[in-house]
């Protein structure tokens, strides 16, 4: 494959070698196939970047050995991707644009590689990509310290009534001649249930045991090793017992057909009239209605969500009418280093796919 990206050279390894969790090196020299092939520009394969917002850092990876073609739309014009998409070898998959066969069959059959630049792959037909036997790359752990330093602000703000604190400002409603005003749930010595416990999970339970928490609680379809379990003082327990023994609960779980709508009125009625919902994996995973109701009766204290369903959110949506519920707008992953280390992985696993070698961080 026109000797695999040789041109990968020591200082593009560097550049990127401080992305916690990954191992990078310099691709190795292919075999002989394909060694006439050229690009007008002299690179060895083209690869389609579908959004004009992909951080440079993974831009000036992909140049290194390969023509750039870039949608330039936003948000992004399905048309012109799937214009651009013809007659490329790779695609690094820059927003969450549907990925699937519509789009595999404009790319056509010499499509080789493609990373999206996000943890979750649910916007991918993953069965059809799987099925064309084409590599797919996405980008966790790379994003865990940012999503799990907000999910720990969300917990707070939403069990200390952040948001309904300020509405009162904005309305002149400072009632501090009140002893008992505005109070809310304390995190210290609290039990945390976490519905899905992989790297994000785990980073909250780290950062919240300075909170000097009691115990984790989690539910997943696999127990997590023992280590973890005694680095965390968490205990695995089925659905039931997440809901009725949680102070805090924290959806950190990808969506699937299983897990869409799990958090619903009967879920909601089994949980702690105090406990407090956080949401920073997909707005599907919660019934966003019943959601809603379980809120404004007080069922539950509150919640805090990143994700919502849908998204963007209307500013007319009623969940946002209520005082006890802090939302934002899918902000997990913004910071600027999070986003230039998951163009940096995603680019290294559209070449690494090209190349013939394994990913470094493969979807399946």
């Amino acid at each position: 494959m026109l000797n695999r990206f040789i041109g990968l050279s020591a200082a593009i390894v560097g550049r990127s070698s401080r992305i916690s969790g990954f191992a990078f090196s310099p691709l190795l020299k292919a075999g002989n196939q394909n060694q006439n092939r050229t690009m007008s520009a002299g690179k060895a394969f083209k690869v389609l970047v579908t959004h004009p917002e992909v951080p440079q850092e993974g831009i000036d990876l992909l140049k290194e050995n390969c023509e750039i073609i870039q949608v330039q739309s936003v948000p992004t014009n399905r048309a012109e991707l799937l214009e651009k998409i013809r007659g490329v070898d790779g695609v690094l998959w820059g927003g969450h644009q549907p990925l699937n066969a519509e789009a595999l069959d404009a790319a056509g059959p010499q499509l080789k590689s493609i990373s999206t630049m996000s943890a979750g792959i649910d916007y991918v037909d993953v069965p059809e990509v799987k099925r064309r036997k084409i590599p797919l790359g996405h980008t966790p752990t790379v994003l865990n310290t940012a999503v799990a330093d907000l999910a720990v602000g969300l917990l707070i703000a939403a069990s200390r009534r952040f948001h309904e604190g300020r509405k009162k400002i904005d309305n002149d409603q400072w009632e501090n001649y009140h002893l008992n005003w505005l109070l809310g749930q304390d995190i210290r010595d609290s039990t945390v249930g976490f519905y899905g416990f992989g790297g994000i999970g785990q980073a909250i339970a780290k950062r919240l045991s300075g909170f000097d928490i009691d115990k984790v609680l989690y539910t997943t379809r696999r127990r997590v090793h023992k280590e973890i379990e005694e680095e965390f003082n968490a205990k695995k327990v089925d659905f039931d017992t997440l809901l009725a023994e949680s102070d805090f609960i924290v959806i950190a779980s990808p969506l699937t057909k299983d897990t869409q709508g799990v958090f619903n009125a009967t879920a909601f009625n089994k949980m702690k009239q105090t406990a407090v919902l956080i949401n920073i994996a997909r707005g599907k995973i919660v019934n966003q209605d019943d959601l809603y109701e379980a809120l404004k009766s007080n069922r539950i204290f509150s919640a805090g969500l990143d994700v919502t369903d849908p998204e963007p959110l209307s500013p007319t949506d009623k969940l946002l009418t209520l005082d006890n519920a802090v939302v934002l707008p899918h902000i997990g992953s913004a910071t600027k280093r999070t986003r230039a280390d998951m163009s940096t992985i995603a680019a290294h696993n559209v070449l690494r796919g090209l190349a013939g070698e394994p990913m470094l961080s493969p979807a399946y």
